[in-house]
């Protein structure tokens, strides 16, 4: 049997890699191979916190940022796998743009599947530079859609054969758990960073204050822990401040609890519509994007490359960025109209059939088979 190592953010740490990576290993380490290795990735030894029981006795290591001892470690711990899955974001790796990166892949023996969450238009040199080295040495590159592939394409040096695109799983809702509420719910949630755009969501509620029953906004999540570090909650006070200024504080929830599993699946079904105003230009994945779909729940978001692409289906509506306007126009089609609601769920649920968590999973599995029978040839 396969056995797998992963190399993330991982719960602890509250991110969307760290989601990502818990449920791909949940979803991929079967009961005889239950323990897999997780080297979980740190800025700093004190991040360690204190992790639940099932991740204690899952993360076998950690990497920390500019420690050249968590990475001899790091790197031991992979290379006794038989195949390793690494997440990359330029943002969770020490160095430059993350490039210490690098000299892990470097002296990593092991194949190695290497997930891209982020593959910019832009890129500085050194960005370009890093990806292009990322790719070079793993044996496996996956992107979650094919705007990413395409990018991969046209701004780095990258050997396409190697690149494939598996979309981000989901964990379906069940719409039977929905929280009672009064009135009509627009939805955003995750961490909460400046350039998420959440600015633009309030200014658009505030149009829609004719509507009767009230449109209640409810924007759920904690502050992202490095903007917390370097910013404290001055995003969030700023959102509840303009809240104020417009006058829909009433009308407007600013919910900074870390919700489990069960309390966000409760409060996506809950919705009548996803917002998602995110200011990026450049966003190649979004899983709220991902979860907000498979749930049914019809989306309003700003044209992001994931939301250009999945939405294209029918499944919710692509508005310009930073158009308060544009927004308002989009939630108030959706609210108001029963059949364009109706419609865009239906196309929502036929998009997400191939995309659950084992589904996925199983894409995975079948890469890897191919490359431990490639390394046993």
């Amino acid at each position: 049997m396969t056995h797998y190592g992963f190399l993330s953010t991982f719960p602890p740490t509250r991110c969307g890699l760290a989601t990502f990576t818990e449920s791909l290993s949940d979803a991929l380490v079967l009961d005889g191979d239950e323990d897999g290795t997780i080297v979980r990735v740190l800025d700093r030894p004190e991040d360690r916190g204190r992790p639940d029981p099932r991740a204690r006795s899952r993360v076998r290591t950690d990497l920390i940022a500019d420690d050249r001892l968590s990475m001899m470690r790091a790197t031991m711990a992979l290379n006794a796998c038989d195949v390793v899955i690494v997440q990359h974001e330029y943002g969770i790796y020490g160095g430059d743009d993350g490039d210490q990166i690098v000299e892990v892949l470097a002296a990593t023996r092991t194949p190695t599947i290497v997930v891209l969450h982020t593959v910019l238009v832009a890129p500085t040199p050194h960005q370009r530079e890093v990806l292009t080295e990322v790719c070079r040495l793993a044996a496996v590159v996956v992107v979650m859609t094919a705007h990413a592939r395409d990018n991969l394409a046209a701004h780095y040096a990258v050997d396409l054969g190697r690149v494939h695109v598996i979309p981000h799983g989901v964990q379906h809702v069940a719409l039977s758990g929905s929280e009672p509420h009064s009135g009509r719910r627009v939805l955003t949630w995750g961490l909460l960073s400046p350039g998420k755009g959440i600015e633009w969501g309030i200014r658009a509620m505030a149009q829609l204050t004719d509507l009767d029953p009230h449109v209640e906004y409810i924007v759920a999540g904690q502050t992202h822990p490095k903007v917390l570090t370097h910013a404290g909650e001055s995003y969030r006070t700023m959102l509840a401040a303009l809240a104020v200024e417009l006058g829909i504080e009433a009308s407007v929830r600013i919910d900074g609890r870390y919700l489990d599993m069960s309390q966000l699946a409760a409060l996506i079904a809950s919705a009548d519509v996803v917002l998602l105003p995110y200011d990026s230009v450049d966003q190649a994945t979004s899983g709220v994007l991902a979860e907000a779909v498979a749930a049914g729940v019809p989306v309003v978001a700003t044209g992001f490359p994931h939301a250009v692409e999945l939405l294209s289906s029918g499944a919710g509506t692509v508005v310009a960025h930073q158009d308060p306007d544009a927004m308002a126009r989009a939630l108030r089609e959706i609210i108001t109209g029963s059949s364009v609601a109706d419609s865009m769920r239906e196309a929502a649920l036929r998009e997400t059939h191939e995309t659950t968590w084992s589904a996925v999973a199983d894409r995975y599995r079948a890469l890897t088979a191919r490359l431990v029978a490639a390394r046993a040839a």
